[in-house]
């Protein structure tokens, strides 16, 4: 006679037997250079993408969305860190990020978690020699130092195959090899639309994208004037941003030409994600894969008279963020969320939709409630910015911003020179209300802030 089993475990066993469930994939995808509102879903008229905009129908779009500091390698570091500069310490293109530190960014902790891990493009963190050595940190590597070669398309290739389209080859590979028995996690860092500085053709699209956008007349942002120029301090007047102005938009028909072409390299990036999208779906991957789409700075098309990023201002440090998780309830995709985000959010964001407990050492803070729906009672209403690379070229600068109000300090070997703006009535940031009494308080209120983070923050 068969003994009885006890009632506990009869109620336990059916537990015991259902599987878990599988731990999602995560791709990542940063392109450089790529102002905030240089897509369709982000209310740009003109440029073509398709693809992202369906990532953003599919997900939730991050409206205020802002990073840190707005140049590549701290922009990068910050993305796998979670660190403000000031704490992670790479603010030029030379160093790369410690051993200990390296265990707490997301992609050490993805691959200790058990994830098959891969890196494509434009790793820019550090020099030739520290980017050859992060092959060791990956499953699958196809990193590149620099900006990932010196053309978009390489004189001698008789294929002539755009760097982009590379790339997403590179991704193809990834998805094809990637083992079936664990998840994976891929971060493809595109170097468009970066200029190709000095070179003839500094934006060189894709052959296939030659002719897109001809006879369209792409208009300059509204700060693309004189008077606009004439109100920055003089020695940012003298300083890079200027002389990258005089390559790309002092003359007229020059500006549309190099508007047509950063607006065909957004094209041929689309294409990419619109390629790695259909593979997912034929491998029947895609309803299992979180994605994750930004930018690594923001970018001055001509405004105040100035050319790439850097500065404090709204169109050097906001940035496109789109996250689409398969798993979020149909009512949320779609979605718009007005709540601050920052590149210090995205690597515990990663790991904590992965189901991994977020180190520490992490400054940023998962996104997740906001993904969900929910605003935390205590999420951010404010953050400091922070620029202090190639000093000599780029003038040092420091911010507070707020919802409302902007403070910000140029730094030393410049004269101290402060700005404050009123973003609720002055978004543009055209009136500089630092010297009107009416404001005193505020303005002392901030310069605590601005005091208080620089310690804090460390």
């Amino acid at each position: 006679m068969m003994s009885r089993l006890p009632l506990t475990l009869v109620l336990i066993c059916p537990l015991l037997l259902r599987a878990a469930p599988p731990k999602p994939n995560v791709v990542f995808l940063l392109v450089d250079d790529l102002r905030y509102n240089a897509l369709g879903c982000m209310g740009d008229k003109i440029v073509q993408t398709p693809n992202i905009d369906r990532l953003a129908k599919e997900g939730v779009l991050f409206k205020n969305m802002f990073v840190t500091t707005s140049i590549c390698a701290v922009s990068r570091a910050t993305y796998l860190t979670g660190q403000w500069m000031r704490r992670h310490g790479i603010q030029d293109f030379a160093t790369g990020i410690s051993e200990a530190a390296w265990k707490d960014t997301y992609p050490a902790q993805l691959r200790a978690a058990g994830y098959h891990t891969g890196f494509i493009g434009k790793y820019g963190v550090g020099n030739e020699k520290v980017t050859k050595e992060k092959s060791s940190d990956f499953d699958f590597w196809r990193g590149e130092g620099g900006q990932a070669g010196k053309f978009f398309i390489e004189p001698n290739d008789p294929t002539r195959t755009h760097k982009t389209a590379k790339m997403g080859n590179d991704a193809l590979s990834f998805f094809t090899s990637a083992p079936k028995d664990k998840p994976f996690s891929l971060s493809i860092s595109f170097n468009a639309v970066h200029a190709r500085d000095h070179e003839k053709r500094e934006y060189e699209p894709d052959s296939r994208d030659e002719g897109l956008y001809d006879g369209i007349e792409i208009p300059l942002p509204k700060l693309a004037t004189d008077e606009a120029f004439k109100r920055l301090p003089e020695f940012v007047q003298k300083s890079e941003g200027r002389r990258r102005w005089e390559w790309r938009f002092d003359e007229p028909q020059k500006a549309q030409d190099i508007l047509h072409d950063y607006y065909r390299l957004i094209t041929g990036v689309d294409r990419e994600i619109g390629r790695l999208l259909a593979t997912l779906e034929q491998q029947k991957l895609l309803e299992n894969t979180i994605i994750i789409f930004a930018g690594d700075n923001g970018y001055a098309l001509a405004d105040r008279g100035m050319a790439d990023k850097w500065y404090a201002y709204e169109e050097d440090m906001r940035v496109p963020l789109i996250i689409r998780d398969p798993r979020l309830p149909q009512e949320r995709r779609g979605t718009k969320v007005d709540a601050m985000a920052l590149n210090v959010d995205v690597a515990p964001t990663m790991l904590d939709l992965a189901g991994i407990p977020v180190p520490a050492a992490l400054q940023g803070r998962s996104l997740k409630s906001l993904l969900e729906g929910e605003t935390p009672k205590d999420w951010r209403t404010e953050f400091f910015y922070e620029h202090h690379s190639v000093k000599d070229r780029i003038p040092p600068s420091e911010a507070v911003r707020t919802q409302r109000w902007k403070y910000i300090r140029w730094m030393e070997p410049n004269p101290l020179v402060e700005e404050l703006y009123d973003l609720e009535a002055d978004p543009l940031e055209e009136h500089n209300l630092i010297a009107d009494a009416k404001h005193a308080a505020i303005l002392k209120e901030l310069r605590e802030k601005w005091a208080n983070y620089r310690e804090s923050l460390k």
